[in-house]
């Protein structure tokens, strides 16, 4: 396991540090780990994370949280503005964030207050004016709302097999007896199952996972309707009212609204 050194911000004694980096398409990070939890805010760009229990997919303008400790990959599609907020156990913690990853959106506030962040040095004074942005940086982080954009990946190896199939190529054409005669179960064995191994039924998982391969093929410029097409959705509307749903936007009005 390799931890990523961002030295000498995982032992400055701040709650929060922000930094802010550019990546190239297709860039990627091996497993690590941090010592700190990780907001990663994706300014422009899609991020995609990869860890063990699962997958998730960040669109622009949207954010991730991984916990202190928690192994994780990262890849970016398309150029990737990344803001990073690092912030300390006892304050994770104590503000109530969670001990998973988890895609949240970011506010009007949030987003102005970590682009003023980015100009704040490491070891800000903490009853200054600097000191209190960061600290409203913070609650603002533990107030945002949570997004559906990850597919738990079970830990039965049948399963988890057959949902990296359907990660590779989703589609909602793929449906429960298909899959329950991918790994040798009956119907009612396979929902039982995969239920009991990610906490929700398949067909909410496969309706993520198609989601989450949407926001990536979006990002990267593809046409809505090929996308809908490719990956089973009954028409381009059916498939604009789930990603609204999710994301609060239509897709053209998200992705026009990140690009500005």
């Amino acid at each position: 396991m390799r931890e990523i050194d961002i030295d000498p911000y995982e032992h400055t004694p701040r709650d929060a540090v922000v930094t802010a980096n550019d990546y190239d398409d297709g860039q990627h990070f091996a497993l690590h780990t941090h010592q700190r939890g990780q907001f990663a805010y994706a300014a422009c760009g899609v991020i995609t994370v990869f860890t063990r229990q699962g997958n998730w997919v960040v669109p622009p303008q949207r954010a991730i949280w991984v916990p202190a400790g928690v192994p994780h990959e990262m890849s970016m599609n398309g150029p990737v503005t990344m803001l990073n907020t690092y912030v300390r156990q006892p304050a994770a913690t104590r503000l109530g964030l969670p001990e998973h990853c988890q895609v949240f959106g970011v506010s009007t506030l949030l987003r102005q207050l970590l682009l003023g962040a980015r100009d704040v040095p490491a070891l800000y004074a903490e009853g200054s004016r600097e000191g209190y942005l960061m600290n409203l940086l913070l609650h603002e982080i533990a107030d945002m709302p949570a997004l559906s954009l990850n597919a738990p990946l079970p830990s039965e190896p049948r399963l988890a097999r057959a949902c990296q199939h359907l990660l590779a190529q989703p589609s909602l054409d793929t449906g429960i007896d298909d899959m329950a005669r991918q790994v040798g179960m009956s119907r009612r064995t396979f929902t039982r199952l995969f239920r009991q191994h990610t906490g929700i039924s398949f067909v909410a998982w496969r309706q993520q996972a198609c989601l989450m391969a949407a926001v990536v093929r979006l990002g990267n410029g593809e046409a809505i309707t090929r996308v809908a097409t490719d990956l089973g959705y009954s028409s381009p509307s059916a498939f604009t009212s789930v990603f609204r749903r999710v994301l609060g936007a239509a897709p053209s009005q998200y992705f026009a609204n990140a690009a500005s």
